[in-house]
């Protein structure tokens, strides 16, 4: 069967929302204010099916899992969230090589034109499916 979860990268002024199938990969990304997480999170869920939601467990993680928890009745689940940004920030440059002679600035230098939170939640979600498969997770 398959999985869809709703992951979550909270922040104190804004939060990455995504919404990515176990074997169809991101369905749904973006970028919200903090006050409107909770509520677009619940449209979301009901929207694409959603089994669980996944959120990280740092900045502002405690208030949104148990408003998530309470507006949804889904099952929260809160994963860890160390060098998530890293990797959403990284996902979010290979998506967005840049045009012209940008492309020829290595990633490392290169700046997000957009917040990229949606990207963090995406590789939360990708972490998540990993515990559940049982695989470890390596940490760099």
């Amino acid at each position: 069967m398959d999985e869809v979860v709703l992951a979550v990268d909270p922040g104190r002024d804004k939060a990455g929302i995504a919404v990515v199938s176990k074997e169809r990969g991101t369905l749904f990304r973006c970028v919200v204010s903090a006050d409107d997480c909770v509520s677009r999170g619940v449209e979301l869920a009901g929207v694409y099916g959603v089994h669980k939601i996944v959120v990280g467990d740092r900045t502002g993680s405690r208030k949104v899992v148990r408003a998530l928890a309470l507006s949804c009745g889904l099952e929260v689940v809160a994963i860890d969230e160390h060098r998530s940004s890293m990797e959403g920030r990284q996902r979010y440059l290979e998506e967005h090589p840049g045009r012209g002679l940008f492309r020829l600035v290595p990633m490392g230098l290169r700046t997000p034109r957009e917040p990229f939170d949606d990207y963090a939640a995406e590789v939360l979600a990708a972490r998540y499916f990993k515990l559940q498969s049982g695989e470890k997770e390596s940490t760099s």
